[in-house]
């Protein structure tokens, strides 16, 4: 081989040996790369599942304090009209009280059954229960009372209200436990 010749092949050796060190080099860039990009990828997905741990964590709450109010207003309900059947039950041994204390038959009997209408009546107030006012004169509104029959007006003033009151209406709290059964004029 010529000067010239050993000159080139060693050049190429050269070349050759720098591009394998330009590709041991790359391939070593490329290698960390890859091992980098699973730790990312991890790291990611691990923030990912954080979020949504937080997010489905918050959601739970979330219901949990609504379930917990709605309870509380159930409690709060329940509370307040547990007497409802015994206040219904009652309710006609009240009205026939009333009746006959209008009857006023003889004074002193008429004197001993006010007191016990007025114990039984001051005792269910105690346990929430409270008349509705007089019906008798006021506009018949069916959201509160029940027509039982309808009869002609005594005068034209008296028209779509209400002529009598058989029986009283009642609340237990605010809720309306009996409508007032109304005679309404026509």
């Amino acid at each position: 081989m010529s000067e010239r010749e050993e000159i080139k092949d060693q050049e190429n050796t050269e070349t050759l040996q720098e591009k394998e060190g330009q590709d041991t080099t790359s391939e070593e860039t490329t290698r960390e790369a890859k091992e980098e990009t699973p730790e990312v990828d991890e790291l990611e997905a691990l923030h990912k599942a954080l979020a949504e741990a937080k997010d489905q964590n918050l959601r739970l709450y979330a219901e949990f304090e609504n379930f917990r109010k709605r309870t509380n207003k159930e409690r709060i309900e329940l509370f307040g009209t547990a007497n409802q059947e015994l206040m219904t039950a009652l309710l006609p041994i009240l009205d026939d009280f009333n009746r006959a204390i209008k009857a006023e038959q003889d004074e002193r009997a008429t004197q001993g059954m006010t007191l016990i209408h007025n114990k039984l009546e001051n005792t269910l107030k105690n346990k929430g229960l409270k008349p509705m006012d007089d019906t008798t004169g006021q506009t018949f509104d069916p959201d509160q009372m029940e027509a039982v029959t309808q009869i002609p007006a005594p005068d034209k003033k008296m028209k779509g209200k209400v002529v009598d009151e058989l029986e009283r209406g009642y609340l237990l709290g605010s809720k309306i436990l009996r409508y007032a059964k109304v005679v309404v004029g026509q």
